[in-house]
């Protein structure tokens, strides 16, 4: 099973490289070297990652599945609620697996006597299993006990919210990774005219890279203020 047969893509900029550490800096190293041991030494090992939304938890996941490729399968159970726990079959083939917003199927008996089963293969294959949700194993309300041990065995890192600064070095760094040139007071100016959280600013860069090589300008703000104002919607 792959992230194609899932009728799943990875984010074309879910990499390291793309991502703006600032006080994550240890977890990315962590992942990081994970990602450097899985293809040439049995390890049975993962980690748990948690955090608000929109602090980059999907992207680290992404970015250890494409630092692995075929090796690694990326499931986002929310999406998969509906499914069934039939959807974990066969994933511990993979030597990893990255469970995102495992929260989303907590509480379910089915489901949790399944990420169980698949834990315990994994750790028989000496697999790496990488998880995401908004709290820590403690706090999700696990009603297996079993699960919520053998997943507090990982080491837990919270993923850090971005500061004002580290907002801008993200976009800046994402900027470059296409190509752009984002000048400081820009990318200042996109933070203090749109929503702060990193979403919502990476969907407007995408939206001014197109605009900008339509109208083949650069990323000024007052072109950047031009396009905004075409976005926002009219008032009745």
């Amino acid at each position: 099973m792959s992230q194609l047969a899932l009728s799943l893509s990875l984010q074309d900029r879910g990499v390291f490289e793309s991502f703006w550490p600032s006080s994550n800096e240890a977890l990315v190293s962590y992942l990081t070297s994970l990602t450097d041991a899985a293809p040439r030494a049995p390890i049975s090992a993962g980690c748990w990652l948690w955090g608000g939304t929109a602090t980059g938890k999907t992207h680290l996941l992404h970015a250890v599945c494409e630092r692995l490729g075929d090796d690694a399968v990326f499931l986002p159970l929310e999406h998969f609620v509906d499914a069934g726990p039939g959807i974990l079959d066969g994933l511990a083939s993979r030597r990893a697996v990255c469970l995102d917003n495992i929260d989303a199927v907590v509480g379910i008996e089915a489901f949790e006597l399944a990420l169980f089963a698949l834990l315990n293969q994994i750790a028989d294959l000496q697999g790496l299993v990488v998880v995401s949700a908004k709290a820590a194993p403690r706090d999700c309300g696990f009603r297996l006990a079993d699960l919520q041990s053998r997943l507090s065995r990982l080491p837990v890192f919270r993923v850090e919210p971005l500061d004002e600064a580290g907002r801008v070095q993200a976009l800046r760094l994402r900027a470059s990774q296409r190509g752009l040139e984002l000048p400081d007071d820009t990318a200042k100016f996109l933070l203090n005219r749109s929503r702060r959280d990193m979403t919502s600013l990476y969907r407007l860069l995408d939206t001014l890279d197109r605009e900008a090589l339509i109208a083949q300008r650069r990323l000024t703000i007052p072109f950047v203020r031009e396009v905004m104002q075409r976005l926002e919607p009219p008032t009745t």
